[in-house]
């Protein structure tokens, strides 16, 4: 794995799971009953971005560190994904 592809994995994992932790425990305005004017009762009272982004990070370095030492000790390779034998017989 390169480094490049190293990065890239990287941040997949981050996007998604920060996109997983955003909904977490989050509090709307309607919930809370303060319900600012000219904001939707569905807009976060209290998001907590930071707090989430540091969960998401530590998270991610574990799941990074568990995948990518899959992918270079070779437990899982493309061959082993190819449902439909479109890679041809190895080598």
């Amino acid at each position: 794995m390169s480094i490049t592809s190293a990065l890239v994995l990287f941040a997949v994992i981050w996007f998604l799971t920060f996109l997983i932790a955003i909904p977490v425990r989050l509090k709307t305005q309607g919930d809370v009953g303060d319900v600012v004017p000219g904001t939707h009762a569905g807009a976060p009272h209290e998001h907590q971005l930071k707090k989430k982004a540091i969960i998401t990070t530590i998270v991610t370095v574990i799941l990074w560190v568990i995948i990518a030492g899959i992918i270079m000790s070779g437990w899982i390779t493309v061959r082993d994904i190819d449902l439909f034998h479109r890679m041809g017989p190895g080598s």
